[in-house]
């Protein structure tokens, strides 16, 4: 079965890394660059979720999904969409409201940011905007329900921002549990990636 990992905003690929060569199933393990299966010129959340889910066609079912909070966003939307396809969902620094005024603060601080500070990411200044603002109307606390995979929900003890989501998804979705990884914030692939790689090879082994 065929894992895809799935970067957050302002990461790249290789931030899984050091996380996925800990597992025992590595090379199963598939993590696009988001910002590459990008099709259109002006990024928009519908547009990436579009590439995202023909990038998931490519595989047979069942696959399993494990993102990272634009990640989590994309593997969410997938397993609401596609719940037969989904083996298993992990959803590390997840929300399933966009935070609007959190948004909308954030791309205030990106437009005062220069252009060469967006490089490393693959998005242009003007597409990272772009793409937040376009992701401020999703909700999908009406679709939960739909998930019917197992779940992990992981939240990292200094994530503030994301541990009452964490904790609401790990409530709504069927067959979820929380854990929440001690001394970790928002990027628990760069925090913790060993620890995180050991509770991913503990939920994998209990499928």
């Amino acid at each position: 079965m065929k894992t895809i990992y799935l970067h957050g905003l302002g990461q790249t690929s290789a931030d899984w890394t050091k996380t996925i060569e800990k597992l025992d199933d590595a090379e199963n393990s598939v993590c696009p660059e988001l910002t590459k299966i990008n099709r259109e010129e002006k990024v928009t959340y519908r547009g990436l979720y579009t590439a995202f889910s023909d990038e998931c066609s490519r595989y047979d079912s069942p696959i399993m999904l494990c993102g990272l909070s634009l990640g989590a966003v994309l593997a969410l939307n997938y397993a609401i969409d596609n719940p037969g396809r989904v083996g298993a969902l992990v959803l590390v620094a997840a929300q399933y409201k966009m935070p609007k005024f959190t948004l909308k603060i954030q791309n205030i601080i990106f437009r005062m940011m220069p252009e060469n500070a967006f490089k490393q990411t693959g998005l242009s200044k003007r597409n990272t905007i772009s793409l937040c603002d376009t992701m401020s109307e999703l909700d999908f606390s009406g679709s939960l329900d739909k998930i019917i995979c197992p779940t992990l929900i992981i939240c990292g003890e200094k994530d503030s921002a994301n541990k009452k989501a964490a904790a609401e998804l790990a409530e709504k979705i069927k067959n979820a549990k929380l854990t929440i990884v001690g001394k970790a914030g928002h990027e628990i692939n760069i925090d913790a990636p060993e620890k995180l790689a050991e509770i991913l090879q503990e939920f994998y082994g209990s499928l």
